[in-house]
């Protein structure tokens, strides 16, 4: 079964290669996006578009940066904030706190028009340190999510997978990367200090997609 990842990032479908045991192919498809501060509702309504679109198994991803001292402030808007704030502003206002607490967040939706039962997955006990998952993602992390959103076509289950990374915000270090990544810091580097397979074993995606995978194999073992 191939699997469509929908995104503009090939280095993101090569990402998913590295987990994934289907064949993973990109599919280049303008989702509409609304306007939530619930990560989940968003990608959850991207997927069921693209599958729509596709009428194929697809998934997507939707990350943003959580920032404690700002109530998880960019958070769901993190793109919009980066392009039109900038990263060394975020970090100039965070640096003002005694609390730079962070954590990126991500999530990976999946839809293939067909039901899915609700399977245990673990918690990455890793992700404690003082930046909790809302209620919602809190319930993803501990059991897959079958999502039915009121959004126009909620009869389309999507699956969530969720993946969190903790960290700090910290002044500018490091040449690689993008976005936020330079004022991320994570075991004593930013992310933009990290070449790419490293920041791939650890990053909010990565982790997200390890659940992802494991999700699958077992549907295809029990089916």
């Amino acid at each position: 079964m191939t699997i469509r990842f929908v995104t503009t990032n090939p280095g993101k479908v090569r990402e998913a290669r590295e987990y994934l045991a289907e064949p993973v192919e990109q599919l280049d498809f303008d989702t509409p996006e609304i306007q939530s501060d619930d990560l989940g509702a968003i990608a959850a309504h991207k997927a069921r578009a693209a599958y729509e679109y596709a009428d194929e198994p697809v998934f997507v991803d939707d990350a943003g940066l959580f920032i404690d001292a700002f109530d998880g402030f960019p958070g769901p808007y993190s793109s919009y904030v980066h392009d039109t704030v900038g990263v060394e502003r975020v970090w100039r206002l965070a640096s003002d706190e005694d609390d730079r607490g962070a954590s990126f967040r991500g999530v990976v939706a999946y839809c293939d028009g067909g039901e899915f039962e609700a399977t245990p997955e673990p918690v990455d006990r890793d992700d404690r340190r003082g930046q909790d998952l809302s209620a919602e993602e809190r319930a993803a992390a501990t059991t897959d999510e079958q999502v039915r959103a009121g959004d126009g076509d909620g009869d389309l289950p999507v699956k969530l997978f969720y993946g969190v990374v903790p960290g700090e915000i910290v002044e500018p270090r490091g040449s690689g990367g993008f976005g936020y990544d330079p004022i991320f810091e994570y075991d004593d580097r930013t992310f933009a200090e990290m070449d790419a397979e490293e920041k791939n074993a650890v990053s909010h995606r990565g982790r997200a997609l390890a659940k992802f995978a494991g999700w699958l194999e077992t549907r295809e073992t029990t089916e």
